[in-house]
């Protein structure tokens, strides 16, 4: 996978990141040009002159805008395209695997096995996912640095949260179809505004089974040469229809070659190349060795929990697949940062700048404070206001519930985040979802949660007193999630609304009771990383994104990724080690009689009627990162070449560096997406596809 944020939906509360709303700036890049493929670039302020002289491919407005309009966000953490005149949606199998889970009910696995609507009333509904189209962008950065003024601490965050809440809701008028956010850029010296057209009924159309989809497991991932099969497919609806656009990204002609400049348009999740030593310092001594811990416990007890039964093993291999992802994501970001001489440059530089801008010491010392202040506040805020204390799905709905009720009754600017009408019909979709919650599943990640809660905090803390109640975690588990009536989204969404008799009926709701109780401890950590941690960097960050822009005259390198739309450029290339591309004929050859390399049904009876020298997976320089995940890969005329679904290990430092010696984009060719509907999943009914696809190309 490109990263750890295509698993969202399952890793949510469990990712490492230390997420604040902003970070100061690194200012070597000041200093120094960027190299030559570096960079995840805002569509509305794309180096031109740089992308013409790296790749002689000068960009037009027409260029821009089509591609703008054809890359597409999966708002659980995914990029998408549309390559469909009736709103067909390609993006990567591991960003679709919720879904699967989800329709895999009844005797159905169209996790392990292909699935192809042979009609549009065959597609069927990820209840949970919500596609963007991005549609316009605003800088706001005047407006809101008026509002927040000299303000520090409590107020400024509460200035800073009311004027991006009342730019959304203005910008959303109310109209549930619309999705605006305030976009923090260059460390809290520039705002956006975003305003992205809002799709909430996506339906699967195709999806090969996880074995293809996953070929060569672990020992592969973040590894090239690669020969995976990363593609799905979905369709927009509107109105209880498919979505007729002119929108659709055509499929190249010719396949991508070596030496080939291309482009990737996508939605990279997060970088942290400008923060200061002292934030990658609580990265590297807090924040990744508390998440790497956390994971290797869960795979152990995922991998115990796997092998009582076949039912756990079809419905854990997605969610071991995702933990073992992030492990490995993660242990490449520590290596970055443990890289000698790492933290020495970045101490240099911030000594140089507080040389040349003796105002800029002030900044870096309030960093240096919220950081210290994160040490003591991150347990708590990652066990209880994050959530990692109570895994699985359901007691995130019940605190959804419980904090409605007061939330909703607070003006618009004053409400926590999630809750302002603009987000509003994000977390309604979530509460109504109608997938089917496995009940044993959400015991087993309650109870492994609620167990690590206790060892954290110990079996005499007040708080885990209240919540265990006498019960030991496993009891407590059971009993919580066998009798919650939450389980109905019926019922969610009425008491979220403030139906009273909603209300009445859920009062004594065991999961209800228990997010009420820890919701006042988690509410005021919430309160204190938010004034005391982002609210100091991202003022802090003000400061010192000043000093830059001060310095540089210009700015000379792309703002952190931010899960928004950005452009980056590179060439189809190898490394001293590796070739630019793999074939069929390399699946082949890689493949055997054991797991994960073992080709299933379809493809093996498929494999012999291809051609070997059919491109199956393309290296590139492209500058990427989790959230990529599911970006087109295009070439010169903008036209889809591959489908991006991972990075290399030399990649895993890109969260804090690029490295254009060894940095490598892995993408799917789109001769081996072709070919997979043309001949591997024809007798399924793919030709369907296959003809929306070559409908654009004419």
């Amino acid at each position: 996978m490109a990263g750890d944020e295509p698993a969202m939906r399952f890793f949510a509360t469990l990712s490492p990141l230390h997420m604040l709303a902003a970070v100061a700036v690194v200012v070597s890049s000041a200093a120094a040009p960027t190299r030559a493929d570096e960079g995840m670039w805002l569509l509305n302020e794309l180096p031109v002159a740089a992308i013409q002289q790296s790749t002689g491919k000068k960009l037009d407005a027409a260029w821009i805008e089509r591609v703008q309009k054809g890359a597409l966000r999966l708002a659980n953490g995914c990029s998408a395209s549309i390559v469909g005149a009736d709103g067909l949606v390609m993006t990567n199998h591991h960003c679709v695997r919720s879904c699967l889970e989800e329709l895999s009910v009844n005797g159905k696995d169209f996790l392990n096995q292909p699935f192809v609507a042979k009609t549009s009333k065959d597609e069927l509904r990820c209840t949970k996912f919500e596609l963007n189209q991005l549609t316009q962008i605003d800088d706001v950065t005047s407006t809101v640095l008026a509002a927040t003024g000299n303000k520090s601490g409590q107020a400024f965050a509460d200035a800073l949260k009311a004027e991006k809440t009342r730019l959304e809701s203005a910008c959303a008028a109310g109209d549930a179809t619309i999705r605006c956010e305030v976009v923090t850029l260059y460390d809290g010296g520039r705002f956006h505004l975003y305003k992205q057209r809002r799709f909430q009924d996506v339906r699967l159309v195709l999806a090969p089974e996880f074995p293809m989809a996953a070929f060569g497991g672990d020992p592969d991932n973040f590894s090239f040469p690669r020969t995976g099969f990363d593609a799905a497919f979905l369709r927009v609806w509107v109105d209880g229809a498919p979505w007729s656009t002119t929108q659709a990204l055509k499929f190249a002609t010719t396949p991508a070659q070596e030496g080939d400049a291309v482009f990737v348009a996508g939605h990279p999740g997060g970088t942290e190349r400008t923060r200061t030593a002292a934030q990658l310092a609580f990265q590297r001594d807090v924040a990744l060795p508390w998440t790497l811990l956390n994971l290797a416990e869960l795979r152990g007890r995922l991998d115990e929990w796997m092998k009582a039964s076949t039912p756990r093993q079809v419905r854990g291999k997605a969610r071991l697949r995702t933990v073992e992802n992030g492990l490995k994501a993660l242990r490449g970001r520590q290596e970055t940062l443990a890289r000698p001489g790492f933290f020495a440059e970045r101490t240099a530089a911030e000594e140089a700048m507080r040389r040349q801008s003796p105002s800029t010491s002030t900044a870096f010392a309030d960093i240096e404070a919220a950081n210290r202040v994160a040490v003591g506040l991150w347990p708590d805020w990652r066990l209880y206001e994050v959530g990692e204390a109570f895994g699985g799905e359901l007691f995130g709905l019940a605190r959804l519930i419980v904090r409605a009720q007061t939330e909703l009754k607070k003006p618009d600017g004053q409400r926590l985040a999630e809750f302002t009408s603009a987000r509003l019909p994000a977390l309604q979709q979530r509460l109504q979802s109608t997938a089917v919650v496995v009940v044993e599943d959400e015991i087993a990640l309650l109870a492994w949660s609620l167990n690590r809660l206790r060892n954290l905090k110990g079996a005499d803390d007040a708080l885990v007193k209240t919540i265990l109640a006498g019960r030991s975690p496993d009891a407590a588990a059971k009993q919580l999630i066998t009798t919650t009536k939450l389980k109905d989204p019926k019922r969610r969404i009425a008491a979220f609304n403030g139906d009273t008799a909603a209300i009445t009926a859920l009062a004594k709701d065991p999961l209800l009771l228990l997010a009420f109780a820890v919701d006042g401890h988690a509410r005021t950590v919430r309160a204190a990383w938010e004034n005391e941690v982002e609210a100091k960097e991202t003022r802090a960050g003000e400061i010192l994104s000043s000093a830059r822009r001060t310095a540089s005259r210009t700015s000379t390198a792309a703002p952190d990724a931010t899960f928004t739309l950005r452009l980056s450029y590179g060439r189809v290339a190898g490394t001293q080690t590796a070739p630019a591309q793999t074939t069929m004929g390399d699946l082949l050859a890689r493949s055997s009689n054991e797991a994960p390399f073992l080709l299933s049904p379809s493809w093996k009876k498929a494999l012999p009627k291809l051609s070997a020298a059919t491109p199956m997976n393309l290296s590139t320089t492209n500058d990427i990162i989790g959230g990529n995940s599911g970006s087109p890969l295009l070439n010169a005329d903008g036209d889809v070449v591959g489908l991006v679904f991972d990075g290399n290990l030399a990649s895993l430092g890109g969260r804090y560096v690029y490295e254009a010696a060894g940095n490598r984009a892995v993408a799917v060719s789109a001769e081996a997406i072709l070919a997979a509907l043309r001949v591997i999943y024809a007798d399924k009914g793919s030709a369907r596809v296959l003809a929306e696809i070559e409908a654009t190309r004419r």
